[in-house]
Order: structure tokens, then sequence, then C-alpha cells
């Protein structure tokens, strides 16, 4: 099935007029996923025609300002349209902290139930997918985040049609796909005879972050990797001043890591009007390579 994720701010520490500070949804069966909640991501939400009681699960990458001040709306917004699940928040070390704070400074008209986790490695796996939290390195404690869609069995079609089995015994199929053996027509059938492996799709969010060793490691082989580019080339003393990844950074950690496609974002103000800058100097090194822009939509 198609994972479809829509970028919902894509802007860096400042805002534009066409880029809102940064945050990211992510879809698959009933569950979505929010990337950072930067400052105006409910309006953000309410312009992608997406109901904020839709969200599931938020994945906080690090708590500067730009990827968190949205939160205090979004929970009231929630609350006000009778959010009826409690919200599962995760982030890196202190999260907890912070979101207790936040509680404790601003009144809410009314409150969602929340349960807050800190995590690194593996946090969430259900039957379909896993989730896994990696460190960056940023300055404050900062996450970097995969989404890992499980592989599956799948019947092959041609060699179920050879066999000729009958409507009655298809439900027995169901077995196969869960790897065990089944009987029909006399006949013994291991799941290697009709079936194959669908790999699941991965895909990695890294956004703020100066070049480090976990990036490439923790996006290896990834379908889609969604990484931040705040700067370009000729800002690379800002890139050290402030530990964040060049255009060209970005695309050398896609490289490294061998993505299928790599995805740009967070793109500092200065730039508003010349993406293309970035593209160009990340295709030089990596030509799978897009921009996002605010209310982009992919599928991977």
């Amino acid at each position: 099935m198609k994972i479809p994720i829509t970028f919902l701010g894509t802007g860096a520490v400042v805002p534009t007029a066409t880029r809102n500070h940064l945050s990211i949804l992510l879809s698959y069966k009933s569950n979505n996923i929010l990337i950072d909640c930067g400052e105006g991501t409910q309006r953000q939400l309410r312009k992608a025609k997406i109901s904020p009681c839709k969200i599931t699960h938020l994945l906080i990458t690090h708590w500067h300002g730009d990827h968190i001040l949205g939160l205090p709306g979004l929970f009231q917004t929630l609350a006000l349209n009778d959010y009826n699940k409690t919200l599962q928040i995760y982030g890196p070390k202190g999260t907890k902290k912070f979101i207790k704070e936040l509680f404790r400074i601003f009144i809410p008209i009314k409150k969602i139930k929340v349960k807050v986790y800190e995590v690194k490695g593996e946090f969430l796996k259900t039957s379909d997918f896993k989730l896994i939290a990696f460190p960056l390195k940023h300055g404050p404690p900062c996450n970097g985040y995969i989404f890992k869609e499980k592989d599956k069995l799948r019947i092959n079609k041609s060699k179920l049609r050879k066999l000729r089995i009958a409507h009655k015994d298809k439900q027995k199929l169901s077995q196969l796909i869960k790897g065990k053996t089944i009987k029909l027509n006399k006949k013994t059938i291991k799941p290697n005879q009709i079936t194959y492996l669908q790999k699941g799709k991965k895909i990695s969010f890294i956004f703020d972050t100066k070049p480090c060793n976990n990036a490439a490691r923790f996006a290896k082989d990834s379908d889609l990797a969604i990484i931040e580019s705040t700067y370009t080339n000729k800002e690379k003393e800002l890139e050290k001043q402030y530990n964040h990844l060049t255009a060209a950074q970005a695309a050398e950690i896609a490289k490294k890591a061998k993505v299928k496609k790599l995805i740009l974002t967070h793109f500092s103000q200065r730039h508003e009007h010349k993406s293309n800058i970035f593209l160009k100097q990340a295709k030089k090194i990596f030509k799978k390579t897009a921009i996002s822009n605010d209310f982009d939509k992919v599928e991977v």
C-alpha cells in the first residue's frame, strides 16, 4: 500500500510568507503520525483539509521553538473538538519535563489525555510497522526517526492459478501468508512454493543536526529520506555555528545511505524564493533529490 506524507511546514527558525515552521504528517492505515509541530501547524492542517483529531502519534525531534511552538494551540484545538484518543507523544530526553511545563504555563479551556515517552532505539512496534529513534548532533538532545513497515509474505497469483485451488480452500491461503505449511488436495504446500517476500517501506526523518555518522547509518536503504537543508554551500560558517546541514551535506548523507529518494526541507528564510539553489547543489551529489514546499503531498 502507498504511504502518504504531507508537508505542513518546510521553513526553518523564522517562518516566511510561503514556508511555515516545520511539521510533517505520515499516514498509515488508522495511524496518523505528526513529526514536529511548529508554530501555526494547526492552521496548516486546516488549510490542508486534514482533521487534527485524526492524529494518533506525535514525534518531537527536539525542543527548539520552531519545532514545538505549535503544541499549545494543537492541544487546545484537539480538546475543543472533543478529541477522544490518548495522544501518544514521543521525544528525546527532557520531553516529559517540557510537556508538563507547557500545561503549566498556559491555561487550556479543556484538556486532552496524553502519554509522554522519552525514547531511544526501537520504541513502538505494531503488527504493521515499527518506529525507531536515534540521536543526532544539534546541541540540545535531538532525535531522528525511522518509520519501517513490516516485511510481508504475499501470494504469487500466477502460481496460485496453476494450483487450481477451489474457492472453498482459499481461506487456507491465509495460513501460508503467516508462514505455515498447509495441505490442499492431498498435497503439502509450503510457503516458499507459492509466496514471495514483499519488503516493507522505510522512511527516515533527519531534521536539525550537523553532519554525523548516525544520519547515514540509520537512514541506510530508506525508500525516502527527508533531510533538513538549512543552508547553501556558501554558508558553511553558519552551518558550523548553528549545527545544521547544507544541501550538499544532506545529499552526501543520502548517497552514503543509498536511499532511493531524498527530499530536502527546513530552508532558511534568506532563500525563500531561491530554493532551486538547494536543489542544484544537492543534485550534483545525489540526483534523486526533490525540494519540499508547504502542502506538498508524496506517496511512498
